[in-house]
């Protein structure tokens, strides 16, 4: 039996990193502190609403740019928020590529085990790499936009 799967991203999809985006203004960021702020984002609603009715068809995966020194951190925020079980795939430590270079390459990993049946993502490079690839996106636009974040996804490769 072949599994299909759902693959959400987590910031700017689930998680609201508005509260911490401070950290990575300005020419001195602090990395270190933005993700030690991620335990406390907000859910946003409309990705927990469906990502839960993803998980009613397909196995979930979550996708993600944060680095995975920030593992126990994020599958703690999933369990508070009360997020369908489900791998969760982070950026290696000290890998620094863009998310829409990032992303494809883990995912397509992930093809391997079956069907992704759907990918949903709030970085408009990332979901235009991933169809490109040939997977079905939905683009998540119910967060606010970020310069900081997309600058912090795309041209420094950390999230």
């Amino acid at each position: 039996m072949t599994s299909s799967f759902a693959v959400f991203d987590i910031d700017g999809v689930l998680a609201d990193v508005a509260h911490r985006l401070h950290h990575l203004s300005g020419r001195r960021k602090s990395w270190y502190r933005f993700f030690a702020a991620a335990a406390d984002d907000p859910v946003l609603e409309e990705g927990r609403t469906r990502v839960h009715a993803a998980a009613a068809q397909h196995a979930v995966v979550y996708l993600s740019g944060r680095p995975e020194h920030v593992r126990r951190v994020t599958a703690a925020w999933l369990d508070q928020h009360e997020m369908p079980a489900g791998a969760l795939l982070l950026r290696p430590n000290r890998d620094h590529r863009p998310a829409r270079v990032l992303k494809p390459e883990l995912l397509a990993a992930v093809a391997r085990h079956g069907h992704v049946a759907l990918v949903v993502d709030d970085d408009v490079d990332v979901c235009q790499a991933l169809r490109d690839a040939g997977y079905p996106v939905l683009h998540a636009t119910w967060a606010k936009e970020s310069v900081v974040l997309r600058a912090a996804q795309e041209d420094e490769g950390r999230s």
